[in-house]
């Protein structure tokens, strides 16, 4: 039995979850997401918790299990609380800039990068060198944040680019090895 899907997901109050066929519903007070359920499980609703049980016991029916609970319980988060992923532009000129819904960066190429915001997707900018993707779709603001980070990869020599908050990126010598030859 999976560890992650046998645990059932409270529904707080102010939440709505309905199942129609094979979609799950899930409304809330920042918004409404919903996500198509695989055939090998089945999802019910008892009470104020959302239950997922797998049909079968065969390979696809435990890969889907612990996944599609995962899946609603994000849901549940992302209509509540919602979801943020940070960014940090690290070198000499780098800025970010935001106009109306889209962003602006300088990101030391010869023209300037704009970044348009997708549905569903807010940004705040933080100084010149901070980013915040928010939104209720946890997938999105993900694939939006790398996105974003892929503009301008942190380089392994210097360190300049775009990385995640928090995240270490390892430096590399560079020509160290060659300096002590004659």
């Amino acid at each position: 039995m999976s560890r992650i899907g046998k645990l059932p997901v409270a529904v707080p109050s102010g939440v709505d979850v309905t199942l129609d066929d094979s979609i799950v519903r899930v409304k809330g007070p920042k918004g409404e997401l919903q996500q198509h359920i695989l055939p090998v499980v089945s999802v019910t609703i008892d009470g104020g918790q959302v239950v997922v049980a797998r049909k079968s016991d065969d390979k696809p029916g435990r890969s889907a299990h612990g996944l599609t609970r995962t899946l609603v319980a994000n849901m549940i988060d992302g209509v509540t609380k919602g979801f943020r992923k940070s960014l940090e532009l690290q070198g000499v000129g780098f800025r970010v800039n935001k106009a109306g819904n889209d962003l602006n960066f300088s990101l030391g190429y010869s023209h300037p990068v704009s970044y348009a915001a997708p549905a569903g997707i807010a940004f705040t900018v933080e100084g010149t060198n901070r980013v915040h993707v928010e939104g209720i779709d946890k997938q999105r603001v993900g694939q939006v944040a790398a996105e974003i980070r892929g503009l301008r990869p942190p380089e392994p020599y210097k360190g300049k680019g775009i990385r995640y908050s928090g995240e270490v990126v390892r430096k590399k010598l560079g020509k160290a090895g060659k300096a002590g030859k004659k």
